[in-house]
């Protein structure tokens, strides 16, 4: 047992046999990808703990429990009809990936397809460039299917790399290749839907989207200008905020820990908690969950990418979890966002 947890990238099986794989850092850091959706599940720091949201009610366990117990849990929520997460439906919760279409803008169904594909394994991707040597990291591709076609009718090559850096650092990076014949270029926008995991959200803050300006979902997607203060949680939030740094922190004050969001080529930040209402509205979300999850995703939603054939999109996003530091009692996350 002891030799498998050094093993860096390792292939198993998950939920309802489903494939997925599990990347391990030497500290013990730990991250898991499911090939259904190409669907980061966990993230785990060094000490085991659990930095990403899944629903209870998903019906989907990302973590090892006695195999006898698992079952149980599983009859029992089949029985209850608390399971609903079933292939091809996306799971709630980790990191689902967006794509062609961010949320209902477009003629797709919510969020695109690429969630609900089961992605192959890219055995031989093309080069890499890396500033480090990583081991633990793995190449996911998605490409174009009849069903794809019949709902888009575009031919795509979409590979993404999952990487777990040394200090337990999570990176997801997104090369989308359009493969038209045809000569047509094609449109799409994008999003990494991060759910992460909060204490309580009436202590959470998020830094780094000051004065920004945001279309607010629940008045029509009409534009508005973010105040000077951080964003803090007493109600329903679903906004994107458009043209937004490089780096955005979310502080968790229960936990003293704060995310740091590093993202490249994603100019837009979505900001989402669905509140008491929304979240007994969903079957797949406990009703109390919203108070332990926030969703802040790098996106591009507001300007389409448009690829013409031949040409190569890249998205990324990388993930840390540090200590808060204090100042007269507060957070104080000017050193994480001015920090490299």
């Amino acid at each position: 047992m002891m030799s498998s947890e050094k093993i860096p990238v390792e292939f198993c099986k998950g939920f309802n046999g489903l494939e997925k794989v599990v990347l391990r850092e030497v500290r013990g850091s730990s991250a898991e990808v499911y090939l259904h959706g190409a669907h980061v599940t966990s993230w785990k720091n060094d000490h085991g703990e659990e930095l990403l949201f899944v629903s209870s009610k998903a019906g989907f366990e990302p973590t090892k429990t006695n195999s006898l117990l698992a079952a149980t849990i599983r009859l029992t929520r089949q029985l209850s009809g608390h399971a609903a997460f079933k292939p091809p439906k996306a799971i709630r919760g980790g990191i689902p990936i967006c794509f062609p279409q961010f949320s209902n803008m477009g003629s797709l169904d919510q969020h695109g397809f690429a969630r609900n594909r089961l992605w192959s394994v890219d055995e031989d991707p093309p080069p890499f460039p890396t500033t480090s040597s990583n081991k633990a990291f793995v190449d996911l591709i998605l490409k174009t299917s009849d069903e794809d076609l019949k709902c888009w009718p575009h031919s795509y090559e979409f590979r993404l790399r999952v990487t777990l850096g040394p200090g337990g650092d999570l990176m997801l990076t997104s090369r989308i290749r359009n493969t038209n014949t045809d000569g047509k270029p094609f449109t799409f926008t994008f999003a990494y839907h991060t759910y992460f995991s909060v204490s309580d959200i009436s202590e959470v803050r998020v830094e780094g989207l000051e004065t920004i300006d945001y279309l607010d979902n629940l008045q029509d997607r009409e534009r508005f200008t973010e105040q000077g203060d951080a964003i803090t949680f007493e109600s329903e939030v679903d906004k994107i905020y458009l043209s937004t740094p490089t780096k955005i922190a979310i502080l968790d004050h229960e936990k003293k820990r704060t995310f740091v969001l590093r993202k490249d080529g994603l100019p837009d930040a979505v900001v989402w908690n669905p509140w008491d209402k929304k979240a007994k509205a969903m079957v797949d979300f406990g009703d109390d969950e919203y108070k332990h999850m926030l969703c802040v995703e790098a996106a591009a939603v507001e300007k389409p990418i448009t690829l013409k054939p031949g040409e190569e999109w890249r998205g990324r996003q990388e993930l840390s979890a540090v200590p808060s530091s204090y100042c007269s009692g507060q957070l104080d996350p000017q050193r994480v966002l001015q920090g490299s």
